[in-house]
């Protein structure tokens, strides 16, 4: 087995995961939970990671490298951002030091788009980025990383050029929750999914983007006069919001870039088919895979040894 090197966590608001890791940047142990952020504010930041090193047996002396919402303003220690257009590698000089700790504990900065017009923000999926692409990539890249606020980000020869936030996932638990259409996916859950609705929601709001509220509506209306199913319903609430999402993104993107997909499990297969149904060119990169690769390239160039 290899020698432990160091240690790398991505700190969500939600979400934790660490894991030990190897010179040759093998996996030795995984710990994971919902000690996110916003549990970690009330419990300590320090006693979640402490707990989580113990269950790996991470030895004493052992490196931690930190992306994510434990730099925010509200997390442990902020890290600031780093401005774009920006190099990817400018992410791993930036990263801060966490005070009195027994070991050395560093958190990656996140990016931030700071025009007038368009300001945008990121923190953690800049550490995904640099795993996807790497420091040096080259070329014209368009990077979707879907989530509860998904990422669109621009980069040239290894240069963030700028990015968009879409609020695809929080819109789509508000909408299915507390608007009118709760009613109309009731259910859905116990019921295979309907991927040809959501293919054709997909292409309705892609190709039709103004008329997203309306588009909303008809998984009431379709429900009421055409018996839509509840599974009907939920994909083209879920199918409208990806639609609208890629037809925003690809707004200001060449039709003929490639886009790299940073996604896992449910996500990766709904914008999958999504990028298919549209017919864009595509290829996909395992988001767990993707934020190690971030955070190794992190370690190794602040602990070149």
């Amino acid at each position: 087995m290899a020698n432990p090197a160091y240690v790398a966590v991505d700190w969500g608001t939600s979400s934790f995961r660490l894991w030990l890791m190897g010179k040759d940047d093998s996996i030795l142990g995984e710990s994971r939970s919902n000690e996110g952020m916003t549990t970690a504010a009330k419990t300590g930041f320090a006693e979640v990671l402490a707990s989580h090193l113990a269950k790996v047996n991470a030895p004493e002396n052992l490196p931690v490298i930190i992306c994510g919402m434990a730099g925010a303003k509200q997390g442990w220690v902020e890290a600031g951002y780093v401005d774009v257009p920006a190099s990817l590698s400018s992410i791993l000089t930036g990263a801060v030091s966490v005070p009195g700790q027994s070991r050395d504990v560093r958190i990656l900065p996140g990016l931030a788009q700071r025009d007038q017009e368009r300001p945008d923000v990121m923190r953690g999926e800049e550490t995904q980025l640099l795993g996807a692409l790497g420091p040096a990539s080259t070329g014209s890249q368009a990077v979707c990383m879907p989530g509860t606020h998904s990422k669109w980000v621009h980069v040239k020869d290894g240069r963030v050029t700028g990015f968009s936030s879409f609020m695809t996932g929080e819109l789509f638990d508000a909408i299915s929750k507390y608007t009118i259409l709760s009613h109309a996916v009731a259910g859905a859950d116990q019921t295979p999914a309907d991927e040809a609705a959501f293919k054709t929601a997909i292409r309705a709001a892609y190709e039709h983007p103004a008329m997203a509220t309306n588009l909303f509506f008809t998984a009431r209306s379709g429900q009421l006069l055409h018996g839509l199913t509840a599974a009907g319903a939920q994909a083209k609430i879920s199918g409208t919001l990806i639609g609208l999402e890629i037809a925003g993104a690809m707004a200001d993107t060449a039709t003929d870039v490639n886009i790299t997909l940073v996604a896992a499990g449910r996500l990766q297969g709904l914008y999958e088919a999504a990028f298919k149904a549209l017919s864009l060119s595509f290829n996909t990169i395992d988001a767990d895979t993707a934020v190690r690769g971030g955070l190794a390239a992190a370690a190794k160039a602040i602990w070149p040894n």
